[in-house]
């Protein structure tokens, strides 16, 4: 279930209100007339099963109330009601296959914007994993990929491609490209320090590692694993479920070829250093086309159930 807390401008609360019991799976509505003080007007409240949530907030968006008033979204973990129960069982299709796309855009956004930290993530994920690579030690490539924080801007692609926003497109696209370069410049530094402390060694580099050496050999696997990784990734996204395990699985293939590239890059072993952009490239691109296709066919599952759905409602009303 969804909680909306609305504040409606009050030549608009009948019709919202209105719109509200109209819409099948919602509940608990709550008006609370002239209580809102800034912006001015009345409170709405209500809760609405999430299958039907983004019909309802998409109507309430076309009243204008998100720009002269507010819209607030956010999940209820535990709602003990029988007519919130009732409301689930009334909504077209399941709670998991449905897609908010303001909340997913608003997730997006923030994680999709290039900050410090963001910056500083990426950074020590790829020193963390250059050591990894150095010492052909899987410790250390699976702590690399639960720092990094690269999965936001490629799922901010994703949606910005879907949702043509160019905007959220852009502000994805350089936080992961400049993200991405100062990250493999620090490293390529910190590998320097590390060679100057006697700490790595380019013989570590060019010797055996059987736990390492795929990180900078791309094969078809490689790709095959980013376009499930990449779907896994986006199906935890729109379905609520937790990200953190699934992003270590988008960082396995892309922040430990970072590191090896930036390794290499140091020791000036330009193979190796070639074929961990390749690999990095080749997985961001699967990931890449992994969300979309995955966002897109969620769109047209979800507006063929409804289909179904509002045609066998229809023939029961007829009836």
């Amino acid at each position: 279930m969804l909680h909306l807390r609305l504040i409606v401008p009050a030549d608009r609360t009948d019709t919202a209100v209105d719109l509200i019991e109209r819409t099948v799976g919602t509940t608990h509505l709550v008006v609370l007339r002239g209580a809102a003080r800034d912006p001015a007007g009345d409170v709405v409240l209500c809760d609405v099963a999430r299958e039907a949530g983004q019909e309802l907030i998409r109507a309430l968006r076309e009243l204008k109330i998100d720009q002269d008033g507010s819209i607030a979204v956010e999940n209820i973990d535990l709602s003990l009601s029988n007519r919130a129960t009732a409301a689930e069982e009334e909504a077209p299709g399941e709670g998991a296959d449905a897609v908010i796309w303001e909340q997913l855009t608003d997730a997006t956004h923030e994680e999709s914007t290039l900050t410090i930290t963001y910056s500083a993530f990426m950074i020590l994920a790829t020193m963390i994993a250059a050591c990894g690579v150095v010492l052909d030690n899987a410790i250390l490539i699976v702590g690399a990929m639960a720092v990094g924080p690269e999965f936001g801007p490629l799922a901010g692609i994703c949606t910005g491609i879907v949702r043509r926003s160019p905007r959220l497109l852009l502000r994805s696209l350089i936080a992961l490209l400049v993200g991405f370069a100062a990250a493999i410049v620090a490293t390529t530094l910190f590998s320097l320090l590390m060679d100057g402390l006697d700490l790595f060694s380019v013989d570590q580099l060019d010797g055996k590692r059987p736990n390492t050496s795929f990180i900078w050999q791309p094969d078809p696997f490689s790709f095959v694993v980013a376009l499930l990784a990449g779907a896994a990734g986006t199906l935890s996204l729109t379905s609520t479920k937790s990200g953190a395990l699934i992003g270590v699985a988008i960082s396995v293939t892309t922040v430990p070829a970072a590191a090896n590239a930036a390794v290499a890059l140091s020791y000036g072993q330009y193979g190796q250093m070639w074929g961990s952009v390749e690999q990095l490239l080749l997985n961001l691109l699967g990931i890449v086309l992994a969300g979309t296709l995955t966002l897109y066919g969620q769109v047209l599952l979800w507006r063929t159930h409804r289909g179904r759905w509002t045609r066998k409602r229809r023939k029961n009303a007829a009836a």
